[in-house]
């Protein structure tokens, strides 16, 4: 039996199972997504996240377990529940005959209606030309058609599945300053993303999927907290005693000029101990340096 949804959040999905005949893309998954917070989706291709998000969509029926989007069931609620979100795909068909601006003003209608000034504004940050032919566009401008036409859109939540698939380096940046402004403002965003630095930039809490399955949830703090950090110092002499600190381990002593330089790995237990042990030696040099968004994500992946 599925656990009791949650009370308060903007997704709450339960045991969340879907079967296409002998294939099994959601295995029981769990994802809650909380009001005014930007969550990661992450996991790779044929993990389950586009499978989720239909759901969320109401596009598809799931096999079993629970899911509630603004407390309401996607599939039965989906005109009420559509009025409140919008939605960017990883890769945007659009009306090959018809303008970018035309397009961003039918996909706006669809959400409800677009904030014209944001609107204007945003084709400005992107740097569209939304009187050319659809036809024309590259698939990174597509990209931007989508966005303009969801991030003009004053909703509760919005679902970004890739939504930087074919943006140049710039573009990101603009991407992510608009979500900042977006989270200011108290919205929801679902985020799924292959690109791992944008997510640690944005994103409060972070779910990890695979095969179907939730393998971990949290913030970013949260995960690291059950990883190990890197530290590196250097000293006038060896520390002998940083070997013999449980939880301490990859020790790596190497002669520089002007000293030693050492690099291990501490659990959270062992770091303050070990940054002790180097501090009362007096560094010349210390970095501390928790596990990257990257790291924790191939970390918890070799775990499952």
């Amino acid at each position: 039996m599925s656990k009791s949804l949650s009370a308060g959040e903007i997704i709450d999905g339960r045991e969340l199972r879907k079967d296409f005949g002998s294939i099994t893309a959601l295995d029981g998954l769990d994802i809650s997504v909380a009001g005014g917070e930007v969550h990661g989706f992450l996991g790779p291709n044929g993990a389950g996240k586009t499978t989720v998000i239909r759901a969320i969509l109401g596009q598809l029926a799931l096999t079993g377990g629970e899911l509630r989007v603004f407390g309401m069931d996607p599939r039965h609620d989906a005109v009420a529940i559509h009025r409140r979100l919008a939605y960017v795909p990883g890769d945007t068909a659009l009306w090959p005959n018809l303008s970018g601006g035309e397009c961003i003003d039918l996909l706006g209608h669809f959400q409800g209606g677009l904030n014209s000034a944001r609107r204007a504004g945003l084709i400005d940050r992107f740097e569209l030309d939304p009187s050319r032919r659809a036809r024309t566009y590259s698939k990174g401008n597509r990209q931007k058609v989508a966005l303009v036409a969801a991030l003009a859109a004053d909703v509760d939540l919005y679902l970004l599945d890739e939504p930087t698939s074919g943006l140049d380096p710039l573009m990101e940046a603009r991407f992510q300053a608009t979500i900042a402004e977006i989270r200011a403002a108290g919205r929801t965003v679902l985020l799924s993303s292959h690109i791992l630095d944008e997510v640690e930039a944005l994103c409060d809490r972070v779910t990890i999927i695979r095969s179907g399955r939730t393998v971990s949830t949290g913030t970013l703090d949260d995960l690291r907290a059950h990883t190990v950090t890197t530290v590196t110092a250097t000293t006038a002499a060896e520390l002998p005693g940083l070997a013999q600190l449980p939880g301490v381990a990859g020790l790596r002593v190497e002669a520089v000029p002007g000293g030693v330089r050492t690099e291990l790995t501490a659990t959270p237990q062992a770091l303050p101990g070990a940054v002790a042990e180097i501090v009362a030696a007096r560094p010349s040099s210390l970095t501390v340096r928790p596990p990257s968004l990257d790291e924790l994500f191939l970390e918890q992946y070799q775990e499952a």
